[in-house]
């Protein structure tokens, strides 16, 4: 079918009018990487919930008639991203999108947006969270923080954290289903690592100077770069590494800007060089 001559990525996930995360983050950056990106919103945010007030309407009751109209024009995907689900019934949703829409040829990123510093987000219940591990095995790549990971696999959280034992807790997420596994935003020091699993393989840890706080939205734009990278067939450290590059860049300019923690990072700044370095060497 025509529809299916040009790659797409599937994003599921909610829609922040302002503050630089979830889809708002993953369409401009998607695109701007030559591929379509396809929205499923889960929700609708005025503004992210870091913000003292916002407007919410919840998505759900929507999601699987408009699932259907895809079907029905016989879309298919290269990628499949998933970000924040905020209940049992978005997840049951989800995975029966992934079990109808994921093939050999989709390279599907679960990014299990549950909670940070050892801690569930205000929303999350441990119930939800549990119920999260039911997407893991459709993974292909998974992206969890170091709380997350430690949720997913009933592990006690410690933010220092030695690399043996987060080679242990990747490990146990790859025998759920992922082969390849980034615990990300590990904070050490003045320096922010993401730990590299590929099954098979020695782990790799990505270091980037810390710029600054962690803002909304860095986790939304790592994703969206990693499913971008991985659908166009990019080695899955030298994605890590683009990523990661990237975000520190942003992250060094928002500073400068002096922007609020709560806007998220400006990638917009950058997003006509995002592609910069990823495939230079490659010949």
């Amino acid at each position: 079918m025509p529809h299916n001559n040009q790659k797409k990525i599937a994003v599921v996930s909610d829609f922040c009018g302002f503050g630089r995360c979830s889809l708002t983050v993953s369409l401009p950056i998607i695109s701007a990487m030559k591929i379509q990106c396809c929205p499923l919103p889960t929700s609708i945010f005025s503004n992210h919930t870091g913000f003292d007030s916002f407007f919410y309407t919840d998505y759900t009751r929507n999601m699987e008639a408009y699932i259907n109209e895809w079907e029905k024009l016989n879309l298919r995907f290269n990628g499949i991203l998933t970000g924040f689900l905020g209940s049992p019934e978005q997840i049951r949703i989800v995975r029966k999108f992934l079990e109808r829409f994921k093939d050999e040829e989709t390279v599907a990123v679960i990014d299990p947006v549950m909670g940070d510093y050892g801690r569930l987000y205000p929303t999350y219940s441990q119930e939800l969270a549990g119920q999260m591990k039911a997407l893991i095995p459709y993974a292909d790549i998974l992206t969890p923080n170091l709380t997350e990971a430690c949720f997913l696999t009933d592990t006690d959280y410690r933010a220092d954290m030695e690399d043996d034992r987060i080679v242990e807790l990747c490990e146990k997420l790859s025998r759920m289903g992922p082969e390849k596994i980034v615990i990300s935003g590990l904070e050490r020091g003045e320096a922010l690592d993401n730990f590299v699993y590929e099954a098979g393989k020695e782990p790799v840890t990505v270091r980037e100077h810390k710029a600054g706080p962690c803002r909304s939205g860095t986790g939304d734009v790592f994703s969206s770069i990693l499913a971008a990278d991985a659908v166009r067939g990019a080695d899955f450290i030298r994605s890590v590494r683009h990523a990661a590059a990237f975000i520190a860049k942003t992250l060094r300019r928002t500073m400068e800007l002096s922007l609020p923690k709560t806007d998220g990072i400006c990638f917009e700044e950058y997003l006509a060089e995002i592609e910069k370095g990823l495939f230079e060497d490659e010949t």
